[in-house]
């Protein structure tokens, strides 16, 4: 298992990239947000995150600027239909931050316009990920899904969502706004879907 290339960035262009280490070029399937990041920096040191796949028929490696985004390919792949290429064509459309309010709003839209991603792939990415982001929201945000309280008070349904909100990068104004008027005894993991539909018209 290779964890990262660090090493010169000898070559960049749009689907990947090639890092010398030690005198031997590494080829990294990369997404256009990873391009856009290292693309200025060819002759520089460079350090990739990489996810190593082989297959009967290739041995592949693809390169990522974050954990964030390598995070977010490892759980794309997980979808069925799902593989490494089309996993880095949603990346390449969305950063992982946006890919995770697509998929708790459920919007499929935004998620089929990836390059070779349909309408029936968008709707499982949501299908299949949206108990795993929800998670990760609630975990990064300190608050418990399944133990949050209903009420106005400090650790209310609201509150709880309004904590998920600013970790996926809204304002506090913003995320507020978005919560007025849904209905507080909804579930956590309801209203956030409800927030981000209004966040992201």
């Amino acid at each position: 298992m290779i964890y990262h290339l660090n090493g010169t960035l000898e070559l960049c262009e749009e689907g990947s990239c090639v890092i010398d280490c030690n005198g031997i070029g590494y080829k990294l399937f990369i997404s256009d947000n990873t391009y856009t990041s290292v693309v200025g920096h060819v002759n520089e040191k460079m350090k990739l995150l990489t996810y190593f796949q082989v297959r009967e028929d290739a041995v592949e490696l693809y390169g990522f600027k974050n954990h964030d985004e390598l995070s977010a390919f490892k759980l794309l792949i997980t979808v069925s239909g799902v593989g490494p290429k089309a996993a880095m064509s949603i990346l390449s459309l969305l950063t992982p931050d946006k890919l995770s309010m697509a998929i708790c709003a459920e919007d499929t839209k935004t998620i089929s316009k990836a390059s070779g991603i349909g309408a029936k792939t968008a709707a499982r990415v949501v299908l299949e990920l949206k108990d795993k982001i929800a998670k990760q929201v609630f975990a990064s945000s300190g608050t418990d899904p399944v133990q949050a309280p209903i009420s106005f008070a400090k650790n209310s349904n609201l509150s709880e969502a309004l904590d998920a909100l600013v970790v996926l990068g809204y304002s506090k104004a913003e995320a507020q706004r978005a919560l007025g008027g849904i209905d507080p005894s909804l579930d956590v993991t309801k209203i956030i879907p409800l927030a981000l539909a209004k966040l992201m018209k």
